[in-house]
């Protein structure tokens, strides 16, 4: 069972990746093999709508000159998706809405990929508005792709008072927001266990 993070934060080793890891530390200890991605330094070029994808159906983008088909391949080996973005100006990162759109339509071009897949997003806000709107941005991503979505006690919302989040000691790291992070895992943790585990025991094709 493997879980994989991708982070659309502008920086990297910032609030979203902290309240990535937190997750990701919560289903660790569970036995959950992890992995956290951070699109930071990266170039993710946007769809271009040519639907060679349609057209190909080999679990690719025509999109060669970036590293979106190398997390394509980590999305459909993955069980468990966790995206994350900061809101900066009412919704999620343009870079992360770009990955969404490129693995999204060569997902459901090859008969949805990812359907039946864990999914959960994470929001980290800096001022008062548009985590709400960032959070349905990625659900509805998780919906159309029809994956299973995940809450916690509260909307999984964190908020970002520092440049950097780096221990639970810090002063600055929301402390309702971490909380809501571990019951997170603890909630993707059980329906594996509960649920999710079945089809892996029983040999049932997702």
């Amino acid at each position: 069972m493997k879980a994989l993070a991708i982070s659309g934060s502008a920086k990297k080793g910032g609030n979203t990746a902290f309240m990535l890891k937190t997750v990701l530390e919560g289903l660790g200890k569970e036995g959950i093999q992890t992995e956290l991605i951070e699109l930071a330094d990266e170039e993710v070029k946007p769809c271009t709508a040519c639907y060679n994808c349609f057209k190909n159906k080999n679990n690719r983008c025509i999109i060669k000159d970036d590293n979106v088909n190398l997390y394509i391949q980590k999305l459909i080996e993955a069980d468990i998706i966790i995206l994350g973005s900061p809101v900066y100006l009412v919704d999620i990162t343009p870079k992360l809405i770009a990955f969404m759109e490129r693995c999204g339509m060569v997902s459901i071009a090859n008969k949805y990929l990812l359907k039946r897949k864990i999914g959960a997003g994470i929001v980290v806000r800096y001022r008062r508005a548009g985590a709400i709107h960032g959070l349905d941005s990625i659900n509805h991503f998780f919906l159309v792709e029809q994956m299973i979505v995940v809450g916690s006690n509260y909307l999984n919302i964190g908020v970002g008072r520092g440049s950097e989040a780096t221990s639970l000691a810090d002063s600055e790291v929301d402390e309702e927001g971490i909380k809501t992070m571990i019951d997170l895992a603890q909630n993707i943790s059980w329906l594996v266990k509960e649920k999710y585990q079945k089809y892996i025991q029983e040999d049932i094709k997702l």
